[in-house]
């Protein structure tokens, strides 16, 4: 990569790749298919580098929520948990949490999962949301609160049955 010609996406990477990767990490599903994810997106960003005249970070963005959408269309179905019977448990109850949290985030649908990311992960108001995805506030609201519906059924066990996220609530 030469420098002069890519001024500046350097240290995009740099100063918000950490950020950028939690972000493609909860919309994939997981750290590798983030890691996937995310470097198709900065491969996308890199052919069209020299006409962006603006906000390079928020280009990148929106196409990692736009493969997200399409990997979700071409797959079909919700990305499955890889933790299962005969694997050694975390012991952190932590980590275990936050991975049942991503596995509750993979079956919602594809705009309702994004739109979650996007409002309550990134802490985009409304109408970035809604720029973002390239739709109305409206469409944010209804899929903000339908995606949180969902969550709060798919979750709800966790605390009213005794059942941590580790003992297997999601099914």
């Amino acid at each position: 990569m030469r420098s002069s010609s890519y001024a500046g996406l350097e240290a995009l990477v740099a100063q918000r790749g950490k950020a950028l990767l939690a972000t493609a990490a909860l919309l994939a599903g997981g750290r590798q298919e983030g890691e996937d994810l995310l470097q198709e997106g900065l491969e996308r960003l890199i052919r069209v580098w020299s006409r962006i005249d603006g906000d390079a970070e928020g280009y990148l963005r929106r196409t990692l929520y736009n493969l997200a959408v399409d990997r979700w269309r071409q797959k079909r179905r919700a990305v499955i948990v890889r933790a299962g019977p005969g694997t050694v448990p975390d012991r952190s109850e932590e980590v275990a949490l936050r991975s049942a949290l991503v596995a509750a985030l993979a079956q919602l649908p594809p705009r309702q999962r994004v739109t979650v990311v996007l409002r309550y992960w990134e802490q985009l108001t409304e109408a970035e949301t809604a720029d973002a995805l390239g739709c109305s506030v409206g469409t944010v609201k209804s899929n903000s609160a339908r995606g949180l519906a969902r969550l709060r059924e798919l979750t709800h066990t966790w605390w009213t049955d005794d059942i941590t996220p580790s003992q297997g609530a999601l099914r």
